[in-house]
């Protein structure tokens, strides 16, 4: 180190280069960086999608999940499998824990499901889908109608995946699509059961005559002479005409085509989801991202393609893509913001250099580590492959403090050999030399707290790696700039400005002001160091008031930061059954009642810019933006009074938070009660649903699935004497109620150019409304007669159930609890099991079933475990690198006795800023400050006591003439950097503003650990050390 010393200072232009070539690099790092808002959380998701049209969930469970969940269940990595059994569907979401290769998890799901033995008849193949990272759309689209189209907007949804689909899905950075409301396009031969009976036919014999007319096989092939040829039978049907065309039946006397005894057309399938956007109906189109996508860039080019497509596909059908929402203005927002904190920070910081050094020259040396450290960070980060988020940029602005403490120890060591008299050269030289064990240590122990934190492996260490390499990079690059590029400008610069014996200049601590400051301060040290007694009661007083400040301060914990984004959800919960009607009118009712507030404030709420609504079988939800960016949360109220203004009906009301992956997966304690008898689950679920609400008021409670589990359901149980009399039997009596209904699929219909569709086989084009028409309209039957329904079946009604859901193989019914802001996460989750479980649980009220807290329940609970050890681990590493350093494992134990009182700064400073600035949870962005304290306070006490060991060994000094002296000449360099830090980090904690809430709680707890630390540093370390230097022997 001491060679490389000399060679910065005797090389200029080889260390000017290099910096040049760091800053080059580092500008090239930054432009290839993606911006996104957040930092890219991995965690592998697979869903697999089943379809049996016309089965019950209690079929569906039994035949398909339960079958699928036997072979799943195994999969090595697997954290959570859950299924939901609903009317003719299936689907389970199988979790893998954080690192797993979604490539690999998907080929172990496909092959395992290859081992589920059979499915029933008219089982669609099961669908697999692996998001990669369980993402939910960033871009939010409505396909609509323009001008004077009288089409419904839903009759495009065919045009749309036909036509449009592909040029989004192809924009750089789009991983998949979600598309929401719409019907699909189908080919419908709609049959009269008159005509049918007319000629002696049955629904049965016609369906199978279609299906095997409506086929190509392919006989192989023929080799003739030197050519080889492709045998195919063509019957495939290509046009409506070729199916009018089918011959039924032909007896040389008489031919019966299809269009003799049905129409052919073609239809769109029966409507079963209301989307509304802004009162009108359109089909949603949700664009999501690939896992390191520049959402900005995304943003900019897809919506390029989507004014090209308005332009030239979709103006001349009458329809529009409306561009909706997108997080351009919260991440720009966001990111503007860091970046002026950087700057007002990285100002505040120089601006105090200038006050204590009084010198331009100075202040414009130790300037210099900003950029280069700063800049040079962008190289690492980029090879890194990480992006540039609220949280790195962070980071970086919480390091502009920090980046500047070596190079102020550095240059102010070399200012003081300057005023011994020693000349630029070698007052530059053995200024650095004398301190720089003092900053590599100091260094290695702020890189060495982040080491754990990099190598976490939940949710929350992909979140904090940013912050953590960010932080890393800066710092180390400040050490090569305080032990380089300092002593080379320093040497240069104080060479200009001093005299030729001497770089001697009037640089000094201050005014008189200053040195009364220090000569006070040192009065108190050595009051607190004048005996054992005032040493024992210095160190007693402090350990005290740290341990009972912890005590009292302590918050309950929060999960992630929820951030402020413009988006609100509500979740409805109805009650079961409603029809497609009933739920486009409720959108209408929440459209009429909001009306008053689109594009305006209103009532001392903010305006609404955009709404959309959408009313499908299994989930029902509205959501909206505000007129103003920062607002959006002020909405919550209005929404809640709109959704008990519909009759039955409850709902969730929750702003978007920035780290939510999934639907109605924000800030919820998810609570779990699992069993083996239906109702059971439901008693016990009701009577907590009650308990929770009465033990933590304002929460709201979304039960999954829906607490009012029966669905009305018209059962017609066929007469099976009846039935054989008429040579009918239970397949074609449910197949002819089936094409009644709304037709049934009976294969694809393949257009000449167009992709397929299907088609499907009608009774009538007049939908059938109540259970009574359909249990007296006619059917065909062998023989050539017609009967009605009634007289071969019997209709009973009943409730049926909406649908089973899975957790874990087991049935389950989970309450997703999301309480006020007023009370933390942690609060909640104690209440629930202190006031909730464990009373529940003693009076036998949960018997026959199992109750367990899990998602971010679950994570919060491992995450706080985890930054726990991880805090313990960086002590211990700290501990040792500082004992490597001195050669002793007693004085790294004085520096780590200032941890206590740090600690207590923290939590002081959280508690100012929730009081004076903006309410901030105690969640785990925050808590990670406690860990960066670990790193940054010990580097003032490393200094005392460094210097101090110097002036036994090196100087010759007493015990206590040493610690004092060491104590004095440190305390500018101390209290510089400390104020440095302070001013270059108090930016991020008193500006508000889109992304602070991300590191506000951070800030505030680096600050007042910081603040309070080196306030008692020089009294408590030299306090302490004065018991232990004595090991040190005096020089002779």
């Amino acid at each position: 180190m001491m060679n490389a010393i000399k060679f910065s200072i005797e090389k200029p232009v080889t260390v000017i280069v290099g910096v040049i070539l760091i800053i080059l690099f580092g500008i090239i790092g930054l432009k290839r960086m993606p911006y996104q808002l957040s930092p890219t959380v991995i965690e592998p998701e697979i869903s697999v999608t089943t379809t049996w049209t016309g089965a019950t969930p209690y079929e569906v469970e039994r035949e398909i999940i339960e079958e699928q969940e036997k072979v799943l269940k195994g999969i090595p990595r697997l954290m959570e499998m859950e299924s939901a059994s609903s009317n003719s569907r299936g689907s389970i979401t199988l979790r893998f824990s954080i690192g797993t290769d979604p490539d690999d998890a998907l080929l172990r799901v496909s092959n395992k499901l290859n081992e589920v033995p059979s499915y029933p008849e008219n089982v669609d193949k099961p669908i697999i889908t692996a998001t990669g990272a369980a993402t939910s759309p960033v871009i939010w689209m409505v396909l609509k109608t323009t001008g004077d189209n009288p089409q419904s907007s839903f009759q495009y949804r065919t045009y749309f995946e036909n036509s449009i689909r592909q040029f989004l899905e192809r924009t750089p950075g789009v991983a998949d699509l979600f598309i929401g409301g719409g019907t699909e396009r189908e080919m419908h031969i709609i049959v009269e059961p008159e005509k049918l009976a007319a000629f002696g036919l049955t629904i049965s014999e016609l369906i199978n005559i279609l299906r095997d007319e409506n086929i190509n096989i392919s006989a192989g092939i023929m080799g003739v002479g030197r050519r080889d040829y492709r045998i195919r039978a063509i019957g495939e049907f290509r046009s409506s005409t070729d199916i009018e065309n089918i011959v039924i039946r032909s007896t040389g006397q008489q031919r019966i085509r299809v269009s003799d005894l049905a129409t052919v057309k073609f239809g769109f399938e029966k409507l079963t989801t209301a989307m509304m956007h802004l009162g009108q109906e359109g089909i949603a189109i949700g664009v999501k991202p690939e896992p390191d996508a520049n959402i900005l860039e995304l943003s900019d080019r897809l919506e390029k393609v989507v004014k090209r497509l308005n332009a030239e596909k979709l103006a001349p059908e009458q329809i529009q893509l409306e561009w909706v929402y997108d997080q351009r203005p919260y991440i720009r927002g966001a990111i503007n913001l860091v970046r002026q904190n950087i700057f007002i920070g990285g100002t505040l910081a120089i601006i105090v250099l200038l006050v204590f050094l009084r010198s331009f020259t100075s202040t414009l040396v130790v300037a210099t580590t900003i950029p280069i450290s700063i800049i040079g960070t962008f190289i690492f980060m980029s090879l890194m492959g990480r992006n540039l988020n609220v949280v790195s940029l962070a980071g970086i602005a919480f390091a502009v403090g920090m980046l500047i403490d070596s190079a102020i120890v550095v240059l102010e060591n070399i200012d003081r050999h300057c005023n011994l008299g020693k000349p630029a050269y070698q007052a530059a030289y053995d200024g650095a030399r004398e301190v720089w064990g003092a900053i590599l240590a100091s260094t290695l122990t702020t890189i060495a707290v982040f080491l754990p934190v990099i190598f976490m492996e939940q949710e929350a260490g992909q979140l904090f790696r940013d912050i953590a390499i960010a932080v890393t990079f800066a710092v180390s690059l400040s050490l090569f700039v305080s032990v380089s590029v300092i002593p080379m400008f320093s040497g240069r610069l104080f060479k200009l400005t001093g005299s030729k014996d001497s770089c001697q200049t009037s640089t000094r601590f201050g005014s008189d002001a200053g040195t009364r400051m220090v000569n006070g301060i040192m009065a108190v040290v050595k009051g607190v160091t004048r005996n054992w007694m005032t040493r024992i009661a210095t160190v007693l007083v402090f350990s005290s008031v740290a341990i009972f400040g912890i005590w009292m301060l302590l918050p309950k914990a929060e999960y992630l930061p929820q951030g402020n984004r413009n988006l609100v959800i509500n979740i409805l919960i109805p009650p079961p059954g409603l029809s497609y009607d009933e739920r486009r009118a409720i959108g209408e009712h929440i459209y009429r009642v909001n009306a008053p507030y689109f594009g305006k404030d209103h009532n001392g709420f903010p305006g609404i810019e955009n709404m959309f609504y959408v009313g499908a079988e299994q989930l029902m939800l509205f959501g909206a933006t505000s007129i103003h960016e920062q607002r959006a949360g002020e909405m919550l109220p209005l929404f809640q009074r709109t959704i008990f203004s519909i009759p039955g009906m409850f709902g969730v009301s929750t702003q978007a938070g920035v780290f939510q992956t999934s639907l109605g997966r924000g800030r919820t304690i998810e609570v779990n009660i699992s069993g083996d008898d239906l109702n059971r689950i439901v008693q016990v679920a009701g009577a907590m649903y009650g308990a929770i609400l009465k033990e933590i008021p304002g929460s709201q409670i979304r039960p999954v699935p829906s607490l009012e589990l029966l669905f009305p359901e018209a059962r017609l149980v066929p007469l099976r004497d009846r039935l054989k009399a008429v040579n009918l039997n239970a397949r074609d009596f449910g197949v002819a109620l089936d094409v009644l209904m709304d037709g049934r699929d009976i294969g694809d219909f393949k257009q000449e150019g167009q992709k397929k569709i299907d088609l499907i086989l009608k009774a009538s084009e007049a939908d059938i409304h109540t259970p009574e028409k359909l249990y007296h309209s006619m059917i065909a039957i062998p023989g050539g007669r017609i009967v009605p329904i009634s007289s071969l079946a019997q209709l009973e009604r009943t409730t049926g159930i909406t649908q089973i859901r899975h957790l874990e193989r087991q049935r389950t019914i989970t309450l997703q609890v999301t309480p006020p802001f007023s009370i933390p996460l942690q609060q909640a989750m104690e209440t629930i099991t202190t006031g909730i479980i464990e009373p529940m649980a003693g009076q036998e009220m949960l018997q026959g079933t199992d109750v367990s807290q899990s998602g971010v329940a679950d994570k919060l609970t491992e995450t706080r475990q985890t930054l726990q050890l991880d805090f313990i681990l960086a002590a211990i590493i700290a501990y040792l690198l500082m004992s490597a350093l001195f050669g002793n494992f007693v004085y790294p134990l004085i520096i780590m006795f200032i941890l206590p009182l740090a600690a207590v700064g923290g939590l002081l400073g959280l508690k100012l800023v929730n009081w004076l600035i903006a309410p901030q949870p105690f969640d785990i962005l925050t808590m990670l400050g406690f860990i960066i304290l670990v790193g940054v306070v010990v580097n003032n006490a490393i200094l005392i006591v460094h210097q101090a060991l110097n002036n036994v060994r090196l100087e010759g000094m007493s015990h206590r003439e040493a610690v004092l002296t060491s104590t004095r000449t440190r305390l500018r360099p101390i209290y510089m950097s400390a104020a440095t830090s302070v001013f270059g980090m108090l930016p991020l904690v008193l500006i508000p503003g889109p992304g602070s809430e991300f590191y506000r709680g951070l800030g505030s707890v680096v600050l007042g650990g910081l603040a309070i630390s080196t306030i008692f540093t020089v009294l408590v370390i030299p306090a302490l050390l004065m018991f232990a230097i004595k090991m040190e022997r005096l020089p002779k």
